[in-house]
């Protein structure tokens, strides 16, 4: 239990400090926001992210509106009962409320079902999806709406930066990712520092891991192998985990925290696609570089996993397609398969053939009359067994609607 007066003294000079900062730049996930609706908007990604700068641009929308961020030290162990004490701190005309990282205080949603049966708007932030969902799912069921913030995509890095399009920027975007502070500096320790919170503090201790450096082992490897198939046995096996349900039960809280993604391999058959080994992918690229030595020079992979992202972030459903021959990626909207994508560095005498087949292949089993190859900077169009390829330069790719995904 906090006094009246702690809260006080972190709620106001935490609205002080709100007046000091700019908004570095207007994210595009902005615009998804509802501002409109009742319901309760959730903002929910990775840490480091910029969920915090996207609520102070949220803000600008009303004139009386209270801000808390639940990670500040000085209101460290508040609780459900601490509620009435803020509210008595919060003017009564405010308008709307943003609170930051919220879910660290047990029966938040609570306080938030009374807010919004008062008629306020109520934004709130959280680095962890699954029981930000979960939590509201039992007080405020179909009254509230989910934003997923990802890192910097390559039009918002080419904003930040204030650089045009061509393959110089997208080869540094490539290498550095998107996570706005570590741009800043591009000290990797940032992003060094970032995954120990996430691993240690959001996963381990949250959920009570006993052997935490078995966690983080098992993150690193996983970094260290995107785009890659692993599996439950095999991680289970390798690190010597009792039981491949505790290994199903660390990669499901690696992403809730959005670190890391698994990509099931296409089969219409759910329980196939269960037990089949998936691919793993990577929140952002600076963030496995600075925690791995395996992507140095590895960009056909680096360039694969930001493919991945783009489209995990257009909230598309993916599979990675293999029948003898494979395609790295199938996008579907609903049932139905509307894209067949493959990823090269560079298209080469060498792999050519294989990269070609394997997307054609995709592209007979789900009838698709175009497929694509992203390259690092190959621009062509072709037809293959009367089928239309068209290679596109990356950083084309990420920065124009070539296809609706």
């Amino acid at each position: 239990m906090l006094l009246k007066s702690e809260i006080e003294t972190a709620y106001l000079l935490q609205q002080a400090k709100l007046q000091n900062k700019e908004i570095v730049i207007n994210r595009d996930s902005a615009n998804l926001v509802d501002i409109k609706s009742g319901a309760v908007q959730i903002v929910s990604g990775i840490r480091r992210c910029g969920k915090s700068t996207l609520l102070r641009g949220l803000m600008k929308n009303y004139r009386k509106t209270a801000f808390l961020n639940f990670e500040d030290p000085r209101i460290f162990g508040f609780r459900v009962s601490d509620f009435p004490k803020l509210d008595e701190i919060i003017p009564k005309n405010t308008e709307a409320y943003f609170f930051d990282e919220i879910q660290n205080v047990p029966q938040w949603e609570l306080y938030v079902r009374q807010l919004h049966d008062d008629g306020k708007k109520v934004f709130i932030t959280g680095s962890n999806a699954s029981m930000l969902s979960r939590d509201l799912g039992t007080r405020l069921t179909g009254r509230y709406l989910n934003t997923e913030l990802f890192p910097f995509s390559y039009t918002e890095y080419l904003r930040y930066n204030k650089e045009k399009k061509s393959e110089i920027s997208y080869q540094n975007y490539l290498t550095k990712g998107g996570f706005p502070e570590f741009l800043v500096s591009e000290n990797p320790e940032i992003l060094q520092n970032l995954l120990k919170d996430i691993v240690y503090r959001d996963i381990a201790v949250r959920y009570g891991i006993r052997n935490a450096n078995t966690l983080v082992n098992i993150t690193l490897f996983l970094l260290s192998n995107i785009g890659k198939e692993t599996s439950f046995n095999s991680l289970k096996k390798a690190f010597e985990v009792g039981s491949a349900n505790s290994i199903s039960d660390y990669l499901s809280w690696l992403e809730d925290a959005y670190l890391l993604f698994f990509l099931q391999k296409f089969s219409w058959s759910a329980k196939s696609r269960q037990i089949s080994p998936k691919k793993v992918y990577a929140i952002d690229n600076g963030l496995a570089k600075a925690n791995t030595l395996s992507f140095t020079s590895d960009y056909g992979r680096l360039l694969e996993n930001q493919v991945f992202i783009y489209l995990r972030t257009a909230g598309k459903t993916l599979y990675y397609f293999r029948e003898v021959k494979e395609c790295d990626f199938v996008v579907f909207n609903q049932n139905k398969c509307i894209a067949a994508i493959q990823v090269c560095y560079e298209l080469t005498t060498d792999n050519k053939d294989r990269e070609i087949n394997g997307l054609a292949a995709a592209m007979d089993f789900f009838s698709l009359k175009k497929g694509y190859i992203v390259t690092l900077s190959q621009q062509d169009s072709f037809h293959f067994n009367e089928k239309e390829i068209v290679c596109v330069p990356a950083h084309v790719f990420f920065s124009e609607d070539i296809f609706q995904v």
